[in-house]
C-alpha cells in the first residue's frame, strides 16, 4: 500500500496579517514608534516610571518584546512567543496604574497610528489589560484569603 501525500498544510497568517495591515494602516515601523513612544512617556510618568525602572534592567530587549507582541496582538503575525501573566502578577499595581497605563497608551496610538490603527490597537490594548488587571485582583484577593485563613 502506497502513502498517502497529503497536501502542504498553507498558513491563513499571511494573509490575516496583510489584510490587518491594509485594513489599518499598522506595519512593524509604525508599532516599533508605538511601542518607542508609548515606554518612553510610561519611562518618564511619575506613577509607572518606578515599577518599571525598578524591574527593566535592559530596555533594548524588553522594548523588542513588546514590538513582537504588538505583532502578534495587532497583526496576528504570531512573532511573540511568551506569557505576559505571569509577569505582570507580582507588580504592585491598582486600577490607577491600568489607567494611566491606558491614558498614556492612547494618546501614543493617536499620535503614531492612523485614525482606524488607532482604534484597533486601542481596543486591544483595554482587553488586555482589564484581563491583567483582573486577573491580578483575583490573585491578591486569593493571597489575602490565605493570609487570612492563616492567622491563628
Amino acid at each position: 500500500m502506497q502513502p498517502v501525500a497529503l497536501p502542504p498544510v498553507v498558513s491563513a497568517r499571511p494573509q490575516m496579517t496583510r489584510d490587518l495591515m491594509a485594513r489599518t494602516g499598522l506595519d512593524d515601523a509604525v508599532l516599533r514608534r508605538l511601542v518607542h513612544g508609548f515606554y518612553d512617556r510610561v519611562r518618564r510618568d511619575p506613577l509607572l516610571g518606578p515599577i518599571f525602572e525598578a524591574r527593566i534592567p535592559d530596555w533594548g530587549p524588553h522594548l523588542d518584546t513588546m514590538v513582537e507582541f504588538w505583532s502578534s496582538v495587532a497583526l496576528m503575525t504570531g512573532r511573540y512567543h511568551g506569557a505576559p501573566l505571569p509577569k505582570h502578577l507580582p507588580l504592585p499595581v491598582a486600577a490607577e496604574h491600568f489607567e494611566r497605563w491606558l491614558a498614556l497608551f492612547r494618546l501614543t496610538a493617536k499620535e503614531v497610528c492612523s485614525p482606524a490603527g488607532a482604534k484597533w490597537v486601542v481596543e486591544r490594548a483595554e482587553r488586555i489589560a482589564n484581563s491583567i488587571h483582573r486577573n491580578i485582583q483575583a490573585a491578591q484577593a486569593g493571597a489575602a484569603g490565605v493570609a487570612l485563613a492563616s492567622r491563628p
